[in-house]
């Protein structure tokens, strides 16, 4: 591997200021070859600034940033023909058409593109597609100019933010399948989505960041174990949403007579001892997905940051 380390993304007490402002702030996460690693975190969090600092588009006010060994600033020439990258802002010459839009990435990450005319294919952009302008193009059209440009020279990275923003359904599909052929091959990628199902399913683990600073680093498997079950319940007595009593505190998403609740698996006894007292007509209780353990951690890190405050 470049650089000869067994990881692809080393952040060391990443910090970077904008003036006053704190974009991120001691930040640590490392990311093993090999591994598909999800980046999560609502808007502002700190996402878009710690991809900048790895790809090269800001110099990090403290802290050590090394991607596949190299210093991305630094080292960018050397860097460029392993890295693809994806911003979540995708911004494309309109005046060039896709042909020579994929011509001009290749010639920036000074490379060869042998997958070019595959991924062509199997993102569905023909022929008669690259050669149209790009101010022509849909949102969708674009999103795939910008995946096949970030794959075509077969990188030992690609970072992907927001990557299926834009794509139909069997489209998204190809681009699982695509993660699925990087992770065989022993590429890297860091994937930045808004989309947790979607992370539930191409991520091994991921890192949480919240307000600049990150919250946890774990394996999804791992959140989704220890954070909060899903408990559905339905009333029997046809009156539809009412006084959940000390339940109220577990996130109530009503539904005419049903509700569904987050709890946490050392509340779910007492919890349950206190709902099974009102009309329930039946309950399940189920281990929840990512997006649920998303925000009953979030929910705990903002509870503990507003006790310390």
């Amino acid at each position: 591997m470049a650089g000869g380390t067994a990881n692809a993304i080393e952040i060391t007490s990443l910090t970077k200021r904008y003036g006053r402002t704190v974009g991120v702030e001691g930040l640590d996460i490392t990311v093993g070859a090999g591994e598909v690693f999800g980046f999560l975190g609502p808007n502002g969090a700190g996402k878009t600034t710690t991809i900048r600092c790895l790809v090269g588009l800001l110099r990090p006010t403290a802290g050590r940033v090394r991607v596949l060994g190299h210093d991305p600033i630094a080292g960018h020439l050397r860097l460029a023909p392993s890295l693809g990258y994806l911003p979540g802002e995708l911004r494309l010459y309109p005046e060039l058409t896709g042909r020579q839009t994929l011509r001009l990435m290749a010639d920036l990450q000074g490379t060869a593109t042998p997958r070019r005319e595959e991924l062509c294919a199997r993102l569905e952009l023909s022929d008669a597609d690259l050669g149209r302008v790009v101010g022509e193009y849909s949102r969708g059209m674009k999103q795939k100019l910008g995946l096949i440009q970030a794959l075509q020279h077969r990188p030992e990275l690609v970072i992907l933010d927001e990557p299926t923003e834009g794509l139909d359904p069997l489209v998204q599909e190809t681009f699982y399948e695509l993660l699925s052929e990087a992770r065989r091959a022993g590429h890297t990628v860091l994937l930045s989505s808004h989309v947790l199902p979607e992370v539930q399913r191409t991520c091994e683990r991921v890192a949480i960041v919240r307000a600049g600073r990150l919250v946890t680093v774990e394996t999804v498997a791992a959140l989704r174990e220890a954070r909060a079950r899903k408990v559905r319940l339905t009333f029997a007595d046809g009156l539809g949403r009412r006084p959940l009593g000390e339940s109220e505190r577990w996130s109530p998403d009503w539904r005419g007579d049903q509700v569904v609740l987050l709890i946490p698996p050392d509340r779910m006894v007492a919890a349950l001892r206190d709902l099974l007292a009102l009309p329930v007509s039946d309950l399940t209780v189920e281990e929840a997905g990512l997006d649920e353990a998303f925000l009953d951690l979030y929910r705990g890190s903002k509870a503990d940051g507003e006790e310390t405050s």
